[in-house]
């Protein structure tokens, strides 16, 4: 099993449209390529953690579902258009995706 983290950080004072944005690609693209069943979340820096830091949480049982989420989602023309409408809200170069084995 598998957590795959996606990271990025906000701009100053855009933090609530990024997450509104988030919200907006789990609800019209994610649902397309079935992440309810990726155990999806989304999560912001508290404490400890910078407070710009967005970050989305999937959790796949392979590195095969994860390449078929991947797959998915490029085939979809409206993530492309959702990442260009992210884009001016995010801090250029802070879009970094993580692997982690879950340990049982």
């Amino acid at each position: 099993m598998f957590s795959a983290r996606w990271q990025i950080d906000a701009k100053f004072g855009h933090k609530q449209t990024a997450l509104e944005l988030m919200r907006k690609w789990e609800r019209e693209i994610g649902s397309q390529v079935g992440i309810a069943d990726l155990g999806f979340q989304i999560m912001t820096g508290s404490i400890g953690a910078r407070e710009a830091t967005i970050e989305s949480h999937h959790q796949v049982k392979s590195l095969a579902q994860l390449e078929e989420f991947f797959a998915k989602i490029a085939r979809i023309e409206a993530h492309a258009k959702w990442g260009k409408e992210l884009e001016p809200y995010v801090v250029s170069g802070t879009s970094l995706w993580q692997i982690f084995r879950i340990v049982e």
